[in-house]
């Protein structure tokens, strides 16, 4: 399993904050915003990563992340000249996909909490192909993907933004695919905003009987953190998490040695070069095995 996150996008909701900077480098509590969705990933056991994103933003995401090695993992990049649609990203992604299966996060979607990190790397571990889309009840669905499920517990539907939503489970910003998506986001015509359509996969699947999904626990929360509102709402959100449960939410190098990509001696040394005594601290505890 590969993964892919997608960084593009011109953060206009958060203007003036992302005039010079990608909103995937803003902070959300302590860590950069891009930290969040690759530690998803990598939770769920993918050590391979694609970051596509604006050719103003790729290279200070790559100055942050490098090519993945001190992390543990492997991370390639991709530009995205200009939107054109989440389900691009596969196209653009031909060569890194390969014939592997493949899951894209958006640079912008955190989950927060304990119990969404076992069931999705469950989802992963069981996915043999076709396509799995990650639902969560809203109460606002009108502003998203939305998703019907009748009463053979299949999906009858997946509908972009209705107008008068038959459910409140909207599709997230989280997708996992076989890897013949290349070919169906490469058949798709554009939209008439000229993009491919994420929506547009999911129906090809669905269309074939081949679309799963998941719906996230209710414990759970799910943030796009494209707003001024909803990038405070996630730091905060964070903020008590952490400090309530020790979580490791956004610790990417604590999920990559929790997932054996990185060693012992490896943490310790990520912790010994660290300049935040905070984050060097959380760091000793998780390789000492004090904290989980």
């Amino acid at each position: 399993m590969k993964g892919i996150v997608l960084a593009g996008g011109g953060g206009s909701r958060l203007y003036p904050a992302t005039k010079s900077v990608s909103k995937q480098l803003l902070a959300v509590y302590d860590k950069p915003m891009i930290y969040y969705p690759i530690w998803t990933l990598v939770t769920g056991g993918i050590r391979e990563f694609l970051i596509i994103s604006t050719p103003r933003d790729l290279p200070a995401i790559e100055a942050l992340l490098g090519d993945g090695r001190d992390l543990g993992l492997s991370i390639a990049y991709a530009e995205q000249p200009t939107p054109g649609g989440i389900a691009e990203a596969f196209v653009i992604g031909k060569d890194f996909i390969g014939d592997e299966s493949v899951t894209l996060i958006l640079g912008d979607n955190l989950f927060i909490g304990q119990e969404f990190d076992a069931q999705f790397a469950a989802a992963l571990e069981g996915f043999t192909g076709g396509a799995e889309i990650y639902l969560k009840a809203v109460p606002d669905p009108e502003r998203f993907g939305v998703a019907t499920i009748g009463a053979d517990g299949a999906v009858q539907s997946v509908i972009e933004k209705p107008a008068d939503p038959a459910s409140n489970l909207a599709v997230t910003g989280l997708y996992t695919f076989g890897a013949d998506v290349v070919n169906v986001a490469g058949q798709l015509p554009r939209s008439d905003r000229n993009e491919l359509e994420i929506t547009d996969v999911n129906a090809h699947y669905l269309h074939r009987g081949l679309l799963r999904y998941m719906v996230i626990p209710e414990s759970v929360q799910w943030i796009d953190t494209g707003t001024p509102d909803s990038l405070v709402a996630a730091s905060l959100a964070i903020q008590q998490h952490t400090r309530d449960q020790e979580s490791e939410i956004g610790y990417v190098e604590i999920a990559a040695f929790r997932r054996g990509y990185l060693s012992q001696d490896a943490l310790l040394r990520i912790a010994k070069r660290t300049p935040s005594d905070v984050y060097a601290a959380r760091l000793r505890l998780a390789a000492k095995g004090k904290a989980s």
